[in-house]
């Protein structure tokens, strides 16, 4: 984690009846991230407005969310359009679920703007974006990894690895991950568990990934559901002594898209309580992606 002033994001949905009617932007929410967090968002009582930016494809479109109707903007008056909806909206949370070619742009303009936001877009440049939001001042959080539950594991693997350093010299990693088909790389997350049992004593190169991307195989041979098989993401890590007498797995299975956008929904009611009682700026950074 980095950032100007870091506090913990993981907060219970419990906390939601103390927020309802929080109004958000979801930019990117013709895709199927962004919808997820509609559906989230409006079931913990958070109000989207009637406005989201996306690409030049999605200008014009109509989004229908719990019965409200979102109109989609493309990129060409999307200043105008968010300081509009800021000035109508002055609690304004901004969600962007968009692509990676837009992020670092995206983040740019709600720092100039001066609105509140949220970035779960993989991508981009990393270093860049942490710049501009510190630089800026405006409250963030950033992380391509939403599911908080996710996120805890890898802070616990990252603290053994801090304090147990060589730990499994001499140990065999295996990696397995599955995701949908259209996931072409390696998952952020495995990249940088991986990262962790080499600095437990593992040698280990990510070419060694064993990625599974064949639906055929994921139902068969890794189990995923039939009906996730579009939206999964499963990780097995395999560790076993030079003998073979010893083994360790860790594991992680996710099904649908559900986690993160819960947990987005987690991050937008952490930024409305830092502003309620105007804590100092938050810029949160959370590594690690699906």
């Amino acid at each position: 984690m980095t950032g100007a002033s870091v506090q913990s994001v993981v907060l219970s949905h419990s906390s939601t009846s103390k927020n309802i009617g929080i109004p958000i932007m979801v930019n990117g929410c013709t895709g199927k991230m962004g919808r997820a967090v509609l559906d989230a968002a409006i079931s913990a009582g958070l109000d989207p407005v009637p406005v989201a930016l996306g690409g030049l494809d999605d200008d014009g479109k109509i989004v229908d969310a719990g019965g409200k109707q979102i109109e989609v903007h493309g990129p060409t008056h999307r200043e105008r359009i968010l300081a509009s909806t800021f000035d109508d909206y002055p609690n304004l949370i901004v969600i962007d679920y968009t692509v990676p070619t837009a992020v670092n742009e995206n983040a740019a303009l709600y720092c100039k703007v001066g609105v509140p936001f949220v970035v779960g877009t993989t991508g981009g440049d990393r270093e860049l974006l942490y710049k501009t939001v510190e630089e800026s001042k405006v409250y963030a959080v950033i992380s391509p990894q939403m599911g908080k539950q996710v996120v805890a594991f890898l802070a616990a693997m990252e603290i053994m690895a801090e304090q147990f350093p060589g730990a499994f010299s001499g140990y065999k990693l295996e990696v397995m991950e599955s995701h949908q088909a259209s996931k072409l790389d390696i998952s952020g997350t495995a990249k940088d568990v991986i990262s962790c049992f080499q600095k437990l004593g593992v040698s280990y190169e990510l070419d060694q990934v064993l990625q599974i991307r064949d639906p055929k195989l994921q139902a068969e041979m890794v189990g995923v559901p039939e009906e996730h098989l579009s939206g999964h993401a499963f990780h097995m890590y395999h560790l076993s002594s030079p003998d073979g007498t010893v083994s360790f797995e860790f594991q992680h299975n996710v099904c649908g898209r559900s986690i993160y956008a819960e947990g987005t929904v987690d991050a937008i009611l952490f930024l409305a309580t830092a502003l309620i009682y105007e804590t100092m700026p938050i810029f949160v950074a959370v590594g690690g992606t699906t």
